[in-house]
């Protein structure tokens, strides 16, 4: 809860659920409250927000995107001492940055709703409740596949910048980054997952950073998967994962492109560039996540306790 100025107008807003899945609606009540005088509301505005990284020409930026804005009310009055209730629907993107992994938060990740209000020509984005985005059924398939022996989770965040050639309608990308199973370490130094999701299908993108050597720099290979969901929901992941993988390691160039476009350009090399399609359109039956695959994804986690400092953290620099 937050007030409007002293003496002013105190507005709360509150969650049905703090859980959501890209695609979905996340519904509550904005109350507001006049304290000590009449006042003329202008408008109330709910806007999703995250933390967004980005490239700059004297190094790596850090701040907060609003990627989606709802009005849930026009003006109206409110007479000292009354209050009111406005229910709302607020529409989650399907390319919402996932922040929860079996019960665990993603460490690197914040999202929010942001209460706006508006009186007086004056808007203050005041109220800010944290939201807990899980990944939809067909992105919790692929995220089980590295979750089998080897994988280990390094971190997450979002990135501003464009894949080129996706279906993508929100300005960033959210990177989530593992360690490769033993058996690559010496050719791969880590593999990063972005999803691009979409009411008609998944996008999975994949980068991996691959070690230089004595005579050569290293480069980054890439690889393209696009399903619908239900084709994603049965196909098997951890092989065709394992498959891409390996081709990158052999070096072989029919599984991969490679390129050196830096992070945040449009470099047709890049990741923002050109990307291998699979053309991937089916596969085997997905025979059930083997038993302990939770608890191999989570243990690269930091606790969901340190959520709240960073998240608040984030967000008074955001208002600095």
């Amino acid at each position: 809860m937050w007030a409007f100025g002293v003496g002013g107008p105190s507005v709360d807003t509150v969650l049905a659920s703090p859980h959501c899945r890209p695609g979905e609606h996340l519904s509550g009540d904005v109350r507001i409250a006049a304290a000590d005088f009449d006042v003329e509301v202008q408008q109330v505005t709910l806007g999703l927000v995250t933390r967004v990284e980005s490239e700059r020409a004297e190094g790596e930026g850090v701040g907060t995107s609003e990627f989606h804005r709802l009005e849930v009310s026009g003006s109206f009055q409110l007479r000292a001492g009354a209050s009111k209730t406005i229910p709302f629907r607020l529409p989650v993107p399907w390319e919402t940055p996932v922040t929860e992994v079996y019960g665990q938060h993603l460490h690197g990740m914040t999202i929010g709703v942001r209460t706006e209000l508006a009186i007086a020509k004056a808007v203050d984005k005041g109220d800010l409740d944290e939201v807990s985005v899980r990944p939809t059924s067909s992105q919790q398939r692929v995220l089980e596949a590295f979750s089998q022996p080897g994988f280990q989770f390094k971190g997450a965040d979002v990135e501003l910048g464009q894949i080129y050639g996706a279906p993508q309608q929100l300005p960033f990308y959210q990177e989530i980054e593992f360690y490769p199973p033993p058996d690559y370490q010496g050719s791969v130094n880590e593999v990063e997952l972005t999803f691009v999701a979409g009411p008609g299908g998944l996008m999975v993108v994949l980068e991996a950073d691959k070690r230089g050597g004595m005579f050569h720099s290293g480069t980054d290979a890439y690889g393209r998967f696009h399903l619908d969901h239900d084709q994603a929901l049965h196909a098997d992941w951890a092989t065709e994962i394992s498959g891409w993988l390996q081709s990158v390691a052999d070096q072989h160039c029919g599984g991969f492109h490679t390129g050196h476009g830096p992070h945040g350009n449009h470099d047709p090399n890049g990741k923002h560039g050109h990307h291998d399609e699979h053309g991937h359109r089916g596969g085997p039956g997905w025979g059930g996540a083997a038993a302990g695959v939770a608890a191999g994804f989570v243990g690269g986690m930091v606790a969901g306790e340190v959520l709240e400092e960073v998240f608040e953290e984030v967000f008074e620099d955001d208002e600095d």
